[in-house]
């Protein structure tokens, strides 16, 4: 990549060091780490390698981190005991620290709560008696139920660990939470046709789907101060379905955003392979874009940012060339969202924000899968 010139340099400091708000949260800059599953964590617990990971991207200009997934305290929230949780007082002890070390690092930092639903393997830990529960018991691509359809106690049972969850991340020190909804785990599994085939209140139309995130969002919001933060993630694709649409028109979509943010989300976090990929036909704004558009809510895009590959490929061990910034710059520069998320940039380097900020991109490196086998 060439070096890119003074004026370049100045404009992307310019635009991305503004200070931006969500509820009462003022984040210094509009750089937000994206969530990204690492698996570092034994026992569900982070320790000090953890802590050093996001702070030293903090340190580095990172404005927001939204930690990887982190699972809620529901027997059947996730499939790893190298995932962290976020309930057991050792693992919340670990969390205050990492959360105590991201703000002395001049950052703020959200947890990402996290239930897998039906992605979930029974068999596997930490809970392996478990079952998979979810909207119809249908996995992603399936007819026929490999689990549980869940019960009016299991729905009250998540609904309060994400909530107790969302309580616990105000009193040990974070600055808000992310309600993970996107990518065809628990939540998303309610807001998609594919896997919600209820016939109750849950299920049906879009609003209906709705109404299972809806009521999470709804009690994290009585659980915590009203100036907490609440981020709510959602994606169009899911996993093993990149396809996958919860909306094929703004109208549909706005259906589908419109009683969350009245449930008391705060900032939406729209997740998609790559952020410059218009979502509807007929314009160029992107899914943040036209959450923002139709909500007046704070959006993240995120996206394959400064890279030329879209992120799925990492995990098969693909790596990524890297890609300007001018669009996103023109993008932010034209309010069309608010923050930008970037994951495998600061996963490859955690100097990535400090190196744009100051002009430096000649220093950029491109992505290597192998930055998934180190915690550095």
């Amino acid at each position: 990549m060439t070096v890119t010139q003074p004026a370049a340099a100045s404009r992307a400091a310019q635009i991305l060091s503004r200070p931006t708000s969500i509820n009462g949260l003022t984040v210094p800059n509009r750089i937000v780490m994206a969530p990204m599953t690492r698996m570092f964590s034994p026992g569900g617990v982070p320790g000090e390698d953890v802590v050093s990971y996001y702070s030293r991207r903090a340190g580095a200009g990172v404005g927001l981190v939204v930690t990887e997934g982190t699972y809620v305290g529901h027997e059947s929230a996730g499939q790893s005991d190298r995932v962290p949780r976020f309930h057991g007082e050792e693992q919340l002890a670990g969390w205050a620290k990492v959360a105590d070390a991201v703000h002395a690092a001049g950052g703020a930092i959200v947890p990402q709560l996290w239930h897998i639903g039906m992605v979930r393997q029974q068999g596997q830990p930490p809970f392996a008696e478990a079952p998979a529960v979810g909207p119809s018991g249908l996995r992603i691509g399936a007819d026929e139920a490999t689990g549980r359809a869940m019960t009016r106690a299991d729905l009250d049972d998540v609904i309060g660990a994400f909530a107790e969850a969302a309580a616990d991340a105000e009193r040990i020190g974070f600055d808000g939470v992310e309600i993970h909804g996107a990518h065809g785990y628990l939540v998303d599994q309610f807001l998609w046709e594919g896997t919600n085939r209820r016939t109750d209140a849950y299920g049906g139309d879009p609003v209906a789907r709705t109404k299972f995130g809806a009521e999470i969002v709804a009690a994290v919001r009585e659980k915590v101060s009203a100036d907490f933060p609440v981020i709510f993630r959602y994606s169009q694709w899911k996993q093993e379905a990149y396809d996958a649409r919860l909306a094929e028109s703004p109208q549909e979509l706005e259906a589908i955003l419109a009683p969350l943010a009245a449930a008391g989300v705060d900032a939406f976090h729209a997740s998609t392979r790559r952020y410059w990929v218009p979502e509807f036909d007929g314009s160029d704004l992107n899914l943040a874009g036209w959450t923002k558009k139709l909500t007046g809510k704070p959006t993240i895009t995120v996206g394959s940012v400064g890279l030329d590959g879209e992120f799925l490929g990492a995990f098969v061990g693909q790596g990524s060339a890297l890609k300007g910034i001018d669009d996103l710059l023109d993008r932010l520069e034209a309010e069309e969202f608010d923050f930008v998320a970037v994951g495998r940039a600061l996963l490859q380097d955690p100097e990535w924000a400090a190196k744009v900020l100051d002009g430096r991109f000649g220093e950029l490196a491109a992505y290597d899968a192998a930055s998934l086998k180190t915690l550095s």
